[in-house]
């Protein structure tokens, strides 16, 4: 099996800008959030899990159990009900969003020896970042 947990770098994305824009998010914002270059840590610990994304504006940390919802406030502004699960060597975040008129977003990170690939789908505009493992 992949080890998921580690620090990865962001080395692409695609489609980034056209994603945010179906998210509603703001010109600001998506200015200074194509301007930065995330750096990605996982951790696990007796079943508790740590996706920490530091990027030069702000270091974002999400907390979860496997297969256990919670609520998370986004970095664009949505607050949401979200749920990990694990199938194989992917782990598939699912965020529904609280607010009526907000959107949803899927979550896909699949992870190789070399890093992951982290795909975002919402409302039609899907979003895939590289990210390297250092």
């Amino acid at each position: 099996m992949v080890q998921f947990t580690g620090n990865y770098e962001q080395t692409s994305r695609e489609n980034y800008e056209e994603f945010l824009k179906a998210l509603n998010v703001g010109l600001i914002l998506r200015k200074a959030a194509n301007s930065s270059t995330p750096v990605m840590i996982f951790t696990e610990e007796d079943g508790n899990w740590t996706r920490t994304i530091k990027t030069i504006l702000k270091t974002m940390e999400t907390k979860f159990r496997l297969g256990e919802e919670f609520e998370e406030d986004t970095t664009d502004g949505r607050k949401c009900k979200t749920t990990v699960i694990m199938e194989g060597n992917k782990l598939i975040l699912t965020q529904k969003a609280m607010k009526a008129g907000e959107k949803d977003v899927l979550d896909v990170m699949e992870f190789t020896e070399d890093g992951l690939t982290m795909t975002w789908t919402t409302d039609g505009a899907v979003c895939t970042q590289i990210f390297k493992r250092t």
